[in-house]
């Protein structure tokens, strides 16, 4: 005699497994799984608190990140104008530039050019040492006479020294001021001529 197999057999609607001495009750239909609408509901209200609570914030975050970068790389820049000038015994002069060519007045948020030479009346008559890609802020300036930061061999800005003034978004902003040691100081607060 051989020993008793098990078999499936589909009998009112439930399927049933079952030796030839043994029966097992139906298994259940399967549920559907979802969201209910008040569960959709209150899933699309929180969607909506966090949105209007933290897309302002990250804006401000943002801000207040492009003006520590445009802060970082002036004082890149300065730093590295002060240093060529006293390893090369020779005058270094920082300044905007929109084309590489030659210097520009008075817009600083332009891509910035350390130039080995005095660069007169905004022509490069010398090799240029660095260049630095403009930043995201709204504006910066420099002094109302529009000459460029130009250091001596002693590393001095000596008469080009003063303010740059960044204007960022939503309020925000800083100055870094150049004394005439070539010192660097940074005020953070929007100025007020932004």
């Amino acid at each position: 005699m051989h020993p008793a197999t098990p078999f499936s057999s589909h009998i009112d609607g439930g399927y049933y497994t079952a030796t030839p001495r043994t029966r097992v009750k139906p298994c259940p239909p399967q549920r559907q799984q979802g969201l209910t609408l008040i569960e959709l509901i209150v899933v699309i209200a929180v969607l909506a608190i966090i949105t209007t609570v933290g897309i302002p914030n990250f804006q401000q975050f943002t801000a207040r990140n492009e003006v520590a970068a445009e802060v970082m790389k002036l004082k890149s820049a300065l730093s590295m104008a002060q240093t060529h000038a006293i390893m090369k015994r020779s005058t270094v002069t920082l300044c905007p530039s929109a084309d590489r060519t030659s210097c520009s007045n008075g817009d600083w948020s332009l891509p910035l050019l350390v130039i080995h030479g005095r660069a007169e009346s905004g022509d490069i008559n010398g090799e240029i040492l660095r260049h630095f890609n403009p930043g995201r802020v709204e504006s910066v300036t420099y002094r109302n006479d529009n000459r460029p930061i130009r250091y001596g061999r002693l590393g001095r800005p000596a008469g080009h020294n003063g303010t740059l003034r960044i204007c960022g978004r939503m309020g925000t902003g800083a100055s870094v001021i150049v004394s005439n040691f070539g010192r660097v100081r940074v005020v953070s607060g929007r100025p007020s001529e932004c």
